[in-house]
């Protein structure tokens, strides 16, 4: 298992490294997967719709792009999440940064384990897999 951290172009947040890996292993378990490579790229917005151009032909921001890369059993890939849209959405929600932080980190993970959230009904199963995912965060 490997899991990085970097940032891009905007500094590096808080996160206990070792404790997101425990979390994020312990997630992946319970869908059935073991971690290989996931590599986590915090950007700004621009890096973001950057990206979201250039890869997915998308004209516009978002918290979070998964690319999978998952073999098997095995999930793997890289997550680009922009700060300052986690930061924005933290606010409209009224929501701790760092809670809204965490729930993107692992709404990553839940879509390398094959979860969806563009399709109907779909929302309101990843919504249900975060919160589950964040209470087992709260008991590590």
């Amino acid at each position: 298992m490997t899991i990085g951290f970097q940032s891009d172009n905007i500094s590096m947040p808080f996160i206990d490294s070792a404790k997101l890996q425990q979390w994020i292993a312990a997630v992946a378990k319970s869908y059935g997967y073991r971690v290989g490579a996931i590599t986590y790229i915090f950007c700004n917005d621009e890096k973001i719709l950057q990206v979201n151009r250039q890869f997915l032909q998308h004209d516009y921001y978002t918290d979070i792009i998964t690319f999978d890369d998952t073999i098997g059993h095995t999930i793997q890939g890289d997550i680009y999440i922009s700060l300052d849209t986690v930061a924005s959405n933290a606010e409209l929600q009224q929501t701790d940064y760092q809670d809204e932080l965490n729930r993107v980190i692992i709404h990553g993970v839940l879509h390398l384990c094959g979860i969806n959230d563009k399709g109907p009904g779909e929302r309101a199963i990843m919504e249900e897999a975060e919160n589950k995912a964040l209470t087992l965060l709260s008991q590590l």
